[in-house]
């Protein structure tokens, strides 16, 4: 069976390879776990950043960064496709553990979810399980982990610490910016799932969305990376066979669309229940091809005014 942490494995190596050219710090703990910093006191890279969503997907992801235009305005855009969209997307990149160990708290994505089995409903509707000796996390986070958060990883995931490798970009970096625009994707089969529907179904997935600028504080940065792909953000999924369903994943069929995630929350007063909990789950725009049928079928649109405002071009 294929090893999400194995194929994951070359980029890891990549970024380890070219850490000076790529503006990452990596560090061997006394236990013998691998720390990568890619943000938190480095300034990475657009490749680094292109690098993290690779490695968040598994290696199932190709990814490529060119400039395109939001409004009248010039932007970098991440363009990625997925194989295996299910494995790579909720099996892998989701942020599906919430990673907390003695006074440290994160964010967890990336393959070692797999071995760890975080949330296991999720591993059990894709019916898969790693078996890797290698463990793979990528954290969202302001400040890297000791050694008593690794050991409490490598216990979880099953496997020594000398084998576990640790990405931290925090979300107001580059490569924290790189790295939600590659979640486009990603956030849609999580809304999918939630939704119920059978994420299996589809076969191949592609995305496109802008790169927020490094914004000054999180709360800024959380809306700016999130605005990306709930106003800019452009999904196409080869599906097997049609499903009312999607009409429902654009952000415009949400009661909180039209303003700035970061207005959106402060508007809410910071309170995450009173705010739609798929919004950030809701790309702008899905195109979906049904393979059984031939039938293409596109929903939402982009919306260059309010992303321009979150940016602060407005």
């Amino acid at each position: 069976m294929l090893s999400v942490n194995r194929t994951a494995m070359p980029a890891v190596r990549e970024l380890i390879d070219r850490r000076d050219e790529l503006g990452v710090a990596v560090a061997e703990q006394e236990n013998g776990a691998t720390c990568i910093d890619c943000g938190v006191h480095v300034a990475g890279s657009y490749r680094a950043g292109a690098l993290f969503v690779e490695i968040c997907l598994a290696g199932l992801a190709t990814t490529a960064i060119t400039m395109g235009r939001v409004g009248g305005v010039p932007v970098p855009f991440l363009h990625l496709t997925v194989s295996r969209p299910a494995l790579a997307c909720l099996g892998s990149q989701k942020a599906g553990w919430v990673l907390k160990a003695g006074g440290y708290s994160a964010m967890a994505s990336g393959p070692a979810r797999a071995l760890s089995l975080k949330p296991k409903n999720t591993y059990k509707m894709l019916g898969y399980r790693d078996t890797s000796e290698i463990g793979i996390l990528a954290l969202e986070a302001d400040t890297l982990p000791g050694e008593e958060v690794t050991g409490f990883i490598a216990e979880k995931c099953g496997i020594e610490p000398e084998n576990l490798y640790v990405l931290v970009a925090p979300t107001r970096s580059l490569v924290g910016s790189v790295q939600i625009s590659g979640r486009v994707v990603t956030a849609t089969l999580h809304k999918l799932e939630e939704k119920g529907y059978d994420v299996l179904r589809i076969s191949h997935a592609a995305g496109r969305s802008p790169i927020a600028p490094v914004k000054r504080t999180g709360i800024e940065a959380m809306g700016t990376t999130n605005d990306c792909n709930i106003y800019y953000g452009s999904v196409s999924l080869v599906a097997e066979g049609y499903d009312p369903v999607f009409a429902t994943l654009p952000s415009q069929t949400s009661p909180d669309y039209g303003r700035p995630f970061a207005r959106v929350l402060k508007d809410a007063g910071y309170d995450f229940l009173k705010v739609d909990s798929l919004l950030a789950f809701s790309p702008a725009e899905v195109t979906v091809n049904d393979s059984e049928s031939g039938e293409v079928h596109h929903f939402g649109s982009l919306n260059a005014d309010v992303l321009l405002e979150s940016f602060g071009f407005l």
